[in-house]
């Protein structure tokens, strides 16, 4: 699995709001400021993780993001997938959607033995673990 700047961001953008104390809402310049990470790319960081319930956006003065749930609660994975899509490691269809070759493909079982793995090391650290 390649991680690009969206599943880097991402964990940056989590770990800074989880730092700070659960009821806190933490604004997006505040976050782009100390992390030095344009504003714009976390708004729709920010937008994809409130979508998959992972931050609460509160809105009007005061407002900002935190997270939907206790940091112990929410897995790397969780954050990962929310914002890159998949953790595959590779573009198989025989890993998503089926594939007219996979009664005859020699390398589908490596690659979801991999899949497995990654997803298992991603889902078994969380957010609080990190912070």
């Amino acid at each position: 699995m390649l991680v690009t700047t969206k599943g880097r961001y991402a964990l940056r953008l989590m770990t800074y709001i989880a730092s700070f104390p659960e009821d806190q809402k933490i604004a997006l310049r505040q976050a782009s400021e100390h992390e030095d990470i344009s504003l714009k790319y976390l708004e729709q960081l920010a937008h994809a993780l409130v979508k998959d319930g992972i931050l609460l956006s509160v809105r009007g003065h005061g407002g900002g993001y935190r997270l939907a749930r206790p940091a112990s609660e929410i897995r790397v994975g969780d954050i990962l997938r929310s914002v890159e899509g998949t953790t595959l490691p590779v573009a198989c269809a025989g890993l998503e959607n089926g594939c007219p070759r996979e009664d005859i493909c020699r390398t589908i079982d490596f690659w979801a033995g991999l899949d497995r793995i990654i997803e298992e090391y991603v889902d078994g650290v969380t957010l609080d673990e990190l912070v």
